[in-house]
């Protein structure tokens, strides 16, 4: 299964669980030509993206506002820094400025290890270190938190959000 998958899975479990309400956000885009082979199998030949996207994902927990990212690599020592646009950084930042839960979920295919990063590290790491290509996987595992994988929810991010960022609190 996918990351996004899986990803959207744990959503899907939270939300039926009533433990938050978080959905992918959908990529703005303009379709420009449709060719129609047949009536029933309309086929988008040419769109464009109408504005750069923020993050992936957003949504409420516990009353509180969350937004996050999420990327995938097969790489096995780093995350590529190109995976991470200025915009994102300006709406993390943003998110952040507002009080708002803001965060990064890392997957590291080859390595089946799935970790969760602050916006405030990720932040810190592309205003301190611009000329890197790739975030080091040592930083992530300094700065981070580990997920073990599981079955239900299969990314159980929420359980880092209340004992790391909330501090074991919830509303």
């Amino acid at each position: 299964m996918s990351f996004e998958k899986m990803i959207n899975a744990t959503n899907d479990y939270y939300l039926s669980h009533g433990l938050a309400v978080i959905h992918k956000k959908p990529t703005p885009i303009q379709i420009v030509r449709v060719d129609y082979p047949q009536r029933s199998r309309a086929k988008i030949v040419e769109a464009y993206f109408r504005q750069a996207s923020t993050t992936d994902y957003s949504g409420v927990y516990d009353g509180y506002y969350i937004d996050f990212e999420a990327k995938e690599t097969r790489q096995k020592h780093a995350i590529p820094m190109k995976n991470f646009h200025h915009h994102q950084i300006q709406h993390m930042e943003q998110v952040l400025a507002q009080r708002g839960i803001c965060f990064v979920l890392l997957h590291f295919a080859s390595q089946q290890e799935t970790y969760l990063l602050p916006a405030v590290d990720l932040i810190r790491f592309y205003h301190q270190d611009k000329g890197q290509k790739s975030m080091p996987l040592g930083y992530i595992r300094e700065n981070g938190y580990r997920i073990e994988l599981g079955a239900f929810p299969q990314i159980p991010y929420l359980d880092i959000i209340k004992e790391h960022l909330l501090g074991g609190k919830t509303r």
